[in-house]
């Protein structure tokens, strides 16, 4: 019996059509999520397994999606060791007590299985679901550079001041930095693929903001680590980033098997930037704001700068945005699924 098509395409395979899913296909874009959710935090959400579990279920069930992603956030090995993160709805993660000195450190400890039981008791839940489906479930994590850029500025930003003045001011700090969090990603990332995740995404949300040379020493070491530190599991890895169109052939040095590439970078230059391997991607997730037609328009303009060489996954460029009407969602992956063609021969 053939791999699900999703885990195919991840290898570079011939498939029977393009596989499609969302980031942030489950969430506030959904009226079932709205009303399941109600006004509790994403973390209590994410705490209670039998809830994440069904709210990962849902995209599923409604858009026919080739793959399903845990309902998590990058941030919670983080407040599964006590370190303060809360997300705040419109702003994101928010950090009580910013990392600033090496003191900080003693608060970043190995995580144990323990810290994470209710994140592994939904991927149980969720593989036992998707048992008789030819759905996988996609595990995830926060490379090491985009959590760290949490840890240090206390929340979003938009400069990066502060990482960035530790990164050059105190390069060894930044380095036991990463260090930590490569530790508790590969942790993090091991089990979920022990309870049955059969892909994986890192993703590198704010590498986009450094320079190739910052990229470089900075970023795409603890990168590699993490990748590195997952191989011998045998799932597909993908690697994500933000804004990362100039960093693309760097990126590819972390050796995941999959590169994500956003909405920036036309799919046949993607491809082109990182040579012989799989791609997922990249509508832009505001050309679904404006109808099933427009949706469906726009991806077939990805569909088309893919081509039809082997190995691509069609995803938006970056998460569903909030506003999206999941009647132009169906819509695309309609069209993917009817027109998409990848490989075949």
């Amino acid at each position: 019996m053939n791999e699900p098509v999703f885990l195919r395409a991840c290898r570079g395979e011939s498939v029977e059509h393009v596989p499609v899913w969302f980031m942030r296909q489950a969430g506030r874009s959904l009226p079932e999520y709205r009303e399941l959710r109600g006004e509790g935090s994403i973390l209590d959400a994410i705490a209670d397994p039998a809830l994440a579990c069904e709210i990962t279920l849902q995209p599923v069930r409604r858009y026919g999606v080739d793959a399903a992603i845990l309902f998590s956030d990058i941030v919670v090995p983080l407040h599964s060791l006590g370190f303060g993160v809360d997300i705040v709805p419109g702003r994101g993660p928010v950090i009580e007590r910013p990392f600033a000195s090496a003191a900080d450190l003693e608060r970043l400890r190995d995580l144990t299985d323990v810290d994470i039981a209710h994140v592994t008791q939904t991927v149980d839940l969720v593989v036992k679901e998707l048992a008789t489906t030819d759905t996988p479930l996609i595990g995830f994590a926060g490379a090491p550079f985009t959590v760290a850029s949490y840890l240090v500025e206390g929340a979003p930003t938009r400069d990066f001041a502060l990482i960035k003045t530790m990164m050059h001011r105190e390069p060894l700090l930044f380095d036991l930095l990463l260090d930590r969090l490569c530790h508790i990603t590969i942790t993090f990332l091991r089990a979920q693929v022990a309870h049955g995740a059969r892909a994986l995404q890192l993703f590198d949300s704010w590498a986009g903001a450094l320079t190739r040379d910052e990229y470089r020493r900075f970023a795409l070491p603890a990168t590699e680590r993490v990748i590195a530190g997952v191989a011998d599991l045998g799932v597909p890895t993908i690697l994500f980033g933000v804004g990362t169109g100039e960093l693309l052939d760097l990126m590819c040095d972390a050796q995941s098997t999959v590169m994500g590439i956003d909405w920036h970078v036309d799919l046949d230059e993607g491809r082109r930037r990182v040579g012989a391997r799989a791609v997922q991607g990249n509508l832009d997730p505001a050309r679904c704001l404006g109808g099933s037609d427009l949706a469906v328009e726009a991806a077939r303009e990805v569909l088309a700068k893919a081509g039809t060489d082997a190995g691509h996954i069609f995803n938006l460029g970056h998460g569903v945005l909030p506003s999206t009407d999941p009647k132009c969602l169906q819509a695309v992956v309609q069209v993917v699924h009817d027109e998409g063609r990848a490989g075949v021969r």
